[in-house]
């Protein structure tokens, strides 16, 4: 008798162990882990709007995994992480929108024109001209540009440089288009050191009728005497 009590209550031991028992949810642990690494985005999302693809991502992650849990909480355990992941997804995300609005909001300095790579392509409706009318009716006009240094050897104390939409080109060995390139000249006493961050200028935009000559590449039709950098 006393042998079978001792067999039933292990039994039941056993048993209470296993219903207590519940699987870490995979969604639950991926939610969480994208929306630690949302953090870092939050932080690069002015430079790198790209970047928030990541708190985007974690937000569906999280959001999936919540209403996932929230009704097998006996089958499956990281609810709270989840929530957790969401939350810190959803801030990043939010965060990083409203600080890429302000940022373009104010960044341009009074009295200057923002201009993008996209206003120096050529125009089909011009077709004789092998750079952009928006670009010619800039000339020596005042404007704000952001772009990254093309890579030409140069390190450190760096006053002449040339400017271009990305990396993606320069970091393949390949040669920018004509009209993905700026070359600037910064005023003294400015200087930079080479890096991969993006770079935000203020200067006087030129526009040369012919290319003028650049070290290393095939030549440049817009230039750019840099007053502020950033």
């Amino acid at each position: 008798m006393s042998m079978t009590n001792s067999f039933s209550a292990s039994d039941q031991a056993i048993s209470e162990h296993y219903l207590h028992y519940r699987t870490l949810s995979a969604s639950a642990v991926a939610a969480l882990l994208l929306g630690l690494i949302s953090l870092p985005a939050l932080m690069v999302a002015a430079a790198m709007p790209g970047f928030l693809i990541v708190p985007l991502v974690g937000m569906l992650v999280g959001l999936i995994a919540v209403l996932r849990l929230r009704n097998r909480t006996h089958e499956f355990s990281g609810l709270s992480a989840a929530v957790t992941g969401l939350l810190l997804a959803t801030t990043s995300f939010f965060g990083g929108i409203g600080w890429v609005g302000y940022v373009y909001a104010t960044e341009v300095p009074e009295g200057y024109t923002r201009v993008s790579f996209q206003d120096l392509q050529p125009d089909q409706n011009y077709p004789q001209l092998p750079i952009s009318p928006k670009a010619i009716a800039l000339n020596k006009q005042q404007v704000f540009i952001k772009g990254y240094v093309y890579p030409d050897g140069q390190s450190a104390n760096i006053k002449q440089f040339v400017l271009v939409p990305d990396m993606g080109t320069c970091c393949f060995g390949g040669q920018p288009k004509l009209t993905d390139m700026v070359q600037v000249t910064l005023r003294d006493p400015q200087r930079i050191e080479y890096s991969y961050n993006q770079r935000r200028l203020s200067g006087i935009f030129q526009v040369s009728p012919y290319k003028k000559a650049v070290k290393g590449l095939d030549g440049v039709y817009y230039e750019l005497d840099a007053i502020d950098v950033k």
